[in-house]
């Protein structure tokens, strides 16, 4: 690894969180990696006994506890499931979730606050992506809305989709050729609230996605209990809300995030309100959505405070994985291959604190959870035949770890 001198480099401290309390804002210090090298725009350090073929990994962190670098380069050993750190960046403040653009060369980060250069609004940053995986500071643009929680791009590569959770808002923000962000010409309004008043007082969108077909956008709304549907208008770049093909979500579920089932017209969703994750039919010639049931991602008797954050779908679309924040768990489902029916398989602990988001590595071998309160990646062995997770010991610390982005294959 790449040090800098001294004074660059963070002591390792670590910071135990005394307020568990829910917060949409929860950026809790945790600990910090001694000597973690900041570079921008240089080349992945050279002479590591790790294979090219080994898997590079993007970390989005939150920074609240001020640090400079954002966003950690982790290479993966494919065979072991073993991490390494090899690089840090300075992701501007709050770089907590990211997206990179369908051609592996540009990493969208949020900037995830309520203020930009004076402006009541969040950020979007741009990050070209070398040969070797390193990342440099490209542009910004404003999210045009507070507390940019989500960033996704289209599934040509042409803009990038932006939820604001504070203000309840999307944002399109247009890619321009040299995969760059341009200026958003479009700033969508959501509506609603739901009876869980202490977070559902006003709508929060809280993720963005297109529909494999390209010509429709989903957006889950947790203030509003609501997926809204928007017909994508390729040509001039603009979403159109259509009401009446949205889902109507239980109320007080709080939809958080979603994911496509592979080939089924299913979309699955997160909720983190009720601890449930719901199976939606979608209509793709119209984008139309329908709830057709749900199922709890807590074990049988559990009671406790939880919430329900990320979820992802297996590639042969007979899995779905949600994270627990609270019980601090990944809770894994079969899905019936007639009816998308989910049936839980286990309920396994993360072995950390706070398990935001996680993300499978791209052969389905592994899946890591980001632990945000306790600064940890854990590594789980997946058994492919059952969905089953197995703990490891290949573990990483990242100080505030909330998404998990492989580099794409180009």
């Amino acid at each position: 690894m790449i040090l800098l001198p001294f004074s660059w480099r963070i002591a390792r401290t670590i910071v135990k969180p005394t307020d568990h309390s829910l917060s949409r804002r929860d950026f809790v210090a945790t600990s910090a990696l001694g000597a973690v090298a900041l570079w921008r725009g240089t080349s992945l350090p050279k002479g590591s006994a790790w294979r090219m073929a080994d898997p590079l990994m993007y970390v989005g962190t939150y920074t609240d506890n001020g640090r400079q670098d954002g966003i950690f380069l982790v290479r993966m050993n494919i065979a072991t499931g073993a991490l390494e750190q090899v690089g840090a960046v300075d992701g501007g403040p709050n770089p907590s979730f990211l997206a990179i653009h369908p051609n592996g060369r540009m990493l969208y980060a949020v900037n995830e606050t309520t203020e930009t250069e004076g402006k009541p609004t969040g950020a979007v940053s741009a990050y070209s992506i070398d040969e070797s995986g390193a990342l440099t500071f490209f542009n910004e643009q404003a999210s045009q809305g507070g507390a940019p929680c989500y960033v996704s791009t289209d599934r040509k590569g042409r803009v990038a989709f932006v939820a604001n959770y504070v203000s309840g808002t999307l944002a399109v923000l247009p890619i321009a050729n040299d995969f760059g962000l341009e200026a958003a010409p479009q700033v969508v309004q959501h509506v609603g609230s739901g009876p869980v008043k202490a977070r559902q007082e006003s709508a929060h969108a809280h993720c963005v996605v297109p529909h494999p077909n390209n010509r429709f956008v989903f957006s889950a709304d947790l203030g509003a209990d609501r997926v809204l549907v928007y017909r994508f208008d390729e040509q001039n770049n603009t979403l159109q809300h259509m009401n009446r093909s949205d889902a109507v979500m239980p109320s007080g579920s709080g939809p958080r995030h979603l994911v496509f089932h592979p080939t089924m017209p299913l979309v699955f969703c997160a909720n983190e309100l009720d601890s449930t994750v719901a199976v939606l039919r979608c209509d793709p010639d119209t984008g139309a959505l329908s709830l057709a049931r749900t199922a709890s991602t807590l074990p049988a008797k559990w009671s406790g405070a939880n919430y329900p954050a990320d979820i992802h779908v297996t590639g042969d679309g007979r899995f779905v994985y949600v994270s627990n924040r609270g019980h601090n768990s990944i809770a894994v489902f079969s899905i019936a291959a007639n009816t998308g029916a989910l049936t839980q398989v286990q309920v396994m602990p993360t072995g950390g604190d706070w398990p935001r988001n996680f993300s499978l590595d791209p052969t389905g071998r592994w899946l890591l959870a980001a632990n945000q309160r306790s600064g940890l990646i854990t590594v789980f062995a997946r058994n492919p035949a059952n969905g089953v997770l197995t703990a490891t010991s290949k573990n990483i610390d990242v100080p505030s770890p909330a998404c998990i982005r492989f580099q794409a294959a180009t």
